[in-house]
């Protein structure tokens, strides 16, 4: 029945999500380290060598000082700010993505090899099930990293939003519900990059797993799988990621232009002002989540399917 998947995927995604919302929110706070804030000059432009008003670059934090310094100025539930948003996100995202691609992947599927498909067959469908389920998710996608970016905002400027709901309101209500699909061009091409990277090797490492032999079909087998998928998304993502957590925390002032006019403009002010490396800010917590992600999702996704393999 096509419903499972979307049910299994759910189940798996929500459960993931939650346990590892820490590690996403400190990798959150770091890709909008050095971060440039003046909208109408270009970063490349705004210090000159040798200006009186030069200041030196701002140090760099690994994700063990920016979570310890979280928990010290905001507390210990700062590192679960925006959860209510990560579950909306995965009910809305993964649930479609998760269960698209289990669609896909039994339709395409040729029993006459083996019950198996080619990997560029996998590709395809994680393609076409993460773009579908990142246009559906985007909403919550941006009140999640507002919400978990909110706390490095100086008091005055916070949102403090509520909740997920208060946050899609207020958003829909001050900025337009345009707003709510403010980064929808990055949120999908992630969500078709990762999709892809992430379920279709997934599979892939399983299969040549339990091909060669070289363990059996359990739990170590799905542990092993699930790392290396987390590992090669977290690859393949990193700098959209980057790039679609600052254009969706962008604060728009009425009257004044946004600090960026699109993905493009973005990447090219951040390149300047911080070089190419800034697009893989927050590597290692998003290393350091996605393997955990990818384990959690595929182990519980295993589990989930062995429990409702009789309905």
């Amino acid at each position: 029945m096509g419903v499972k998947g979307f049910v299994e995927g759910g189940i798996a995604s929500i459960i993931a999500g939650c346990s590892t919302h820490p590690l996403d929110l400190i990798k959150v706070r770091m890709q909008l380290q050095g971060e440039i804030q003046t909208p109408n000059i270009r970063p490349a432009m705004a210090i000159q060598p040798g200006s009186v008003h030069s200041l030196p670059p701002p140090p760099r934090v690994g994700p063990i000082s920016v979570g310890v310094k979280l928990v010290q100025q905001e507390g210990v539930a700062a590192l679960f700010s925006g959860v209510s948003a990560t579950v909306l996100r995965q009910v809305l995202y993964s649930t479609t993505r998760m269960g698209l691609y289990d669609m896909l992947k039994k339709k395409w599927t040729d029993p006459n090899a083996g019950g198996t498909m080619p990997l560029t067959s996998k590709i395809a469908a994680g393609l076409i099930a993460g773009g579908i389920g990142a246009a559906v998710g985007n909403p919550a996608d941006v009140a999640m990293v507002r919400m978990q970016a909110d706390g490095r905002l100086p008091p005055t400027q916070r949102r403090n939003y509520k909740s997920v709901v208060d946050a899609i309101t207020r958003m829909a209500k001050d900025e337009g519900v345009t707003s709510l699909w403010r980064g929808s061009s990055l949120t999908v091409n992630r969500a078709m990059l990762v999709t892809a990277s992430q379920l279709a090797s997934y599979d892939e490492f399983k299969e040549t797993i339990l091909e060669k032999g070289w363990m059996r079909d359990g739990l170590g087998t799905h542990v092993t799988a699930s790392f290396a998928a987390g590992f090669v998304a977290a690859v393949v993502t990193n700098p959209v990621d980057v790039i679609k957590t600052r254009v969706m925390n962008m604060k728009v002032e009425v009257g004044s232009p946004p600090p960026y006019s699109g993905a493009v403009d973005c990447v090219l002010k951040t390149v300047r002002g911080e070089g190419p490396m800034a697009l893989y800010k927050g590597f290692i917590p998003t290393i350091t989540r996605q393997g955990p992600f990818t384990v959690v999702l595929f182990v519980t996704l295993e589990q989930v399917r062995k429990l409702l393999k009789d309905f």
